[in-house]
Parts: structure tokens; sequence; C-alpha cells
């Protein structure tokens, strides 16, 4: 019996053993499995974060600060040069100076109420001295105290029948220069308070610019037409008149470096006309899908940045070759086929063919069918930064340096009014539908 049980107990063990040693063996196989594994994904990573180092870091505008609070649009404000501050012009009847504050929040230190809705400003640093138009067409100037704490009433300027759409303090001539939509631009002397001169448009103003050296102004209107007057203290001249909108022109940006104006309009267009060059070159500009509301131009960077009221802030890079957009053809015919437009009814007789509708390239001008140009490209050099109708000869070419992009597109995510560019700092300050104001720091894309 004892030599039996010895038998079972040694048989028992022998399984057990051989056991133990079969799962030390698969404990070995899975650490080794493990450390292959991590090994492999060690490697993936490293992988992934070199390919993450190796992507270009997208440029966009920073936002900095919102300013809410207003009970209706915000028409015009103005960036404090060297001060944490903006000034506003509401349609709620109010002028606010607004100082950013030890928690970081901007809060009025000026609330002023107008007797008629704000519809812009013009406010000049060295003297502090502040001017609003109002929608009874008169303009009201004051002086802002050196802490921004006070306003002082100076004098009322009865300068419109109608709503003023832009104002403009000249320091060095000490006139005050406006536009309103009584079709009337005028300008008075902010000494005497006296006017010195009117003139009469052909439509209702709606942005002004001036150059100080040449004592030029430009007036645009509602028609798309831009009047050129050359001032005098007491007279003014015309000059020439610019045409190339369909659309009303809602803003203006002159450049006194280069001596180009560029006009911004309804119809979703840019224009820059090279005034100094007179050589009466026109480039448009197409990167808005809707009204463009306000322009301004760095030469410092020559970089134009536009806004319009779908929102979208354009960065353009006006530092290249640009080309002046061809002039559309007029033709009976398609100019690649020869098959007759609609209107054509002799060829379309003789020929015995439907007349076809028109249509024309926009890198060529030529008039064409809608077969004969069924291709898209956009074309950044002619302002073209949207995929536009070109003809198939046009299109194959196009190479692909063509159509590199000129442009930077951001979004501000509320329909823009009116901006203002800070450029010492870079700031660039947006009022929009949403009454409320938003700063950003521009460095990122113009630098």
């Amino acid at each position: 019996c004892l030599g039996q049980l010895t038998i079972a107990l040694h048989g028992k063990s022998g399984v057990s053993s051989r056991k133990a040693v079969s799962s030390i063996r698969n404990k070995r196989s899975s650490a080794t499995e493990e450390r292959d594994f991590s090994a492999v994904s060690l490697a993936q990573v490293t992988v992934m974060a070199a390919e993450i180092q190796q992507q270009p870091q997208i440029r966009k505008p920073i936002l900095l600060s919102k300013i809410e609070g207003f009970q209706d649009l915000v028409n015009m404000a103005f960036i404090i040069p060297k001060e944490d501050g903006v000034i506003s012009v509401s349609e709620d009847r109010t002028v606010r100076v607004w100082i950013k504050r030890d928690s970081g929040q901007y809060w009025p230190s000026i609330y002023h109420a107008m007797p008629s809705p704000c519809s812009c400003l013009s406010f000049s640093p060295e003297t502090r001295r502040l001017s609003v138009g109002l929608e009874n067409g008169s303009i009201s100037e004051f002086t802002i105290s050196e802490d921004y704490n006070k306003m002082t009433p100076e004098k009322t300027y009865l300068a419109h029948q109608n709503r003023v759409t832009m104002v403009l303090f000249i320091l060095e001539m000490e006139w005050v220069l406006s536009t309103g939509q009584d079709k009337a631009f005028t300008w008075h002397c902010s000494e005497s308070g006296q006017r010195l001169g009117t003139y009469r448009l052909n439509a209702s103003a709606s942005c002004l610019q001036f150059d100080f050296e040449t004592r030029h102004a430009f007036v645009g209107d509602q028609s798309g037409q831009v009047t050129i007057l050359k001032l005098e203290q007491d007279k003014s001249s015309l000059v020439t008149t610019f045409r190339g909108h369909t659309g009303s022109v809602t803003a203006l940006c002159w450049d006194p470096v280069q001596r180009v104006l560029f006009s911004g309009s309804s119809d979703h267009t840019i224009i820059m006309w090279d005034i100094g060059g007179r050589k009466g070159t026109a480039i448009e500009l197409q990167g808005h899908r809707d009204k463009v509301q306000a322009l301004y131009y760095a030469h410092h960077t020559r970089q134009l940045i536009s806004c319009a009221a779908d929102g979208g802030i354009v960065v353009w890079n006006m530092d290249v070759a640009r080309q002046e957009t061809p002039e559309w053809l007029d033709s009976d015919s398609c100019q690649k086929c020869e098959q007759p437009f609609f209107w054509n009814f002799k060829q379309m007789w003789d020929s015995k063919k439907i007349g076809l509708r028109q249509h024309h390239c926009r890198k060529c001008g030529k008039a064409v069918c809608g077969k004969c140009s069924s291709q898209r490209s956009s074309i950044p050099l002619m302002g073209f930064e949207f995929e536009v109708r070109v003809c198939d000869s046009c299109f194959e070419s196009i190479t692909d340096e063509e159509r590199a992009p000129t442009a930077t597109f951001h979004e501000s995510k509320h329909n823009i009014i009116h901006v203002h560019f800070d450029l010492t700092r870079g700031w660039l300050l947006t009022s929009g539908t949403d009454r409320g104001i938003k700063l950003w720091d521009m460095t990122p894309v113009v630098s």
C-alpha cells in the first residue's frame, strides 16, 4: 500500500511540474509579445509625432476680447492708440468710451446720450477731438479728457439735411469733411465752425477719403461711382470720376505712399485704382460672397484687409504682379465654335440651328457658348480667388502656379458692419449686426 501511494504521489507531482513548466513558458512568450507590441507602438507614435511636426501651422487672427451690452447696432468704433480703450457710436444714440479694467473686461468710462442715432465718428488722438455724425444730419464735436473719463461738448455743425454717412477731421487743415444721404459733400472750418463749401452729387454719398498732400477728396456713392474733388479753402473743383462697380460703393481706402485707391462695393468686389501711375489701371479682386463693408491697406507689408457682411476677413497679398481683368467682347456667335447666339436670327435661319446662350471667359474675355466654356478655374493673379468660368483653351493654359492663392480667408463669426485697424499693435476691431465689438490680433496674418 505504501509503495502504491508513493507511485501515485510521484505521478501527480510529475503532471504538476509539467504544467508549471508550460505555464512559465507561456508567460515568457506573452511578455516577449508585449515588449514587441510596445516597441511597435512606440515607433508608430514617434512617426505620428514627426508627421504632426512636419505639418505647417495654420495662421489665423486671434480673438482678444468681446465688447457687448449695446441695445442696437454699433455703426462705428475706434481703437484708442497707446491705450487699452475703444470709442464707439451706436444706433441706440449713445457715445461710449470703453477702458479695459484689471479683470480683463472692457467697461464704459463715458456713457453719453445723443439727441439722434449716431451714424459715424472721427477721432484725433493728438487733440483728443471727437466728431460724431448723427441721423438728423448734424455733426457734434467733443473734447475727451486725458484720462478718458470726461467728454466736453465744443460745437455743432449743421452739415446735412439727412443722415451723415462719413465724417473726417483733418488736423493739418483744421477741416471737418462729411458726406450725407442728402447727396452732398461738405467741409467746415473746425476753428470758426463756418461752412467752407458744398459739392452736390448725383446719388447719396456713402464713404469718404482724403489726401492731405494734394487736397484731393475721394467720395463714393450709391450709384457705384467714385468722385475725385480738388479742395481749396472755399471752393472745390471736379477732377474726374471712376465707374467700375455694378453696385453701390460701400468702402474706400486711400494709400498715400503708393497713391492707389481701393473701393469696395455691394457687388462683392474690390477694385484697386492706380491713380499715381496715371495709366488708368484698375485691378479687380473677388474674394467675398456678400457686400464689402470695410477696407484697410497696410503699406509696410503690402497687404490689403477686407471685411464683408458675410463675416469674412480676407488678407490680400498685393506684393505680386497682378493682372487686369479683360473687357468682355461682344459677338453674335461663339468665338470658339462659331455657333450663333439666340438673338442672331439670320445665322440661326441660314444654319438651321437653335441659338445658344452667351457666356464670357474670365481670362481672355471672349464671348463663348456653354459647351466651349464648361471648365471652371481660379485665377488669383486676376483677382479671382474662387473658381470662375473659363473657355477650354484658357483652362488648359492655366498652370498650377497661376492657381496658387494670393489671399488668406478667415471667419469672424458675425456679419461685419465696420472695422478699424491699429497699425502699431496689429489689432483689428470689427463691429457686427450682433450688436457687439470684437478685437483681433492680426499679427499672425499681417506681418
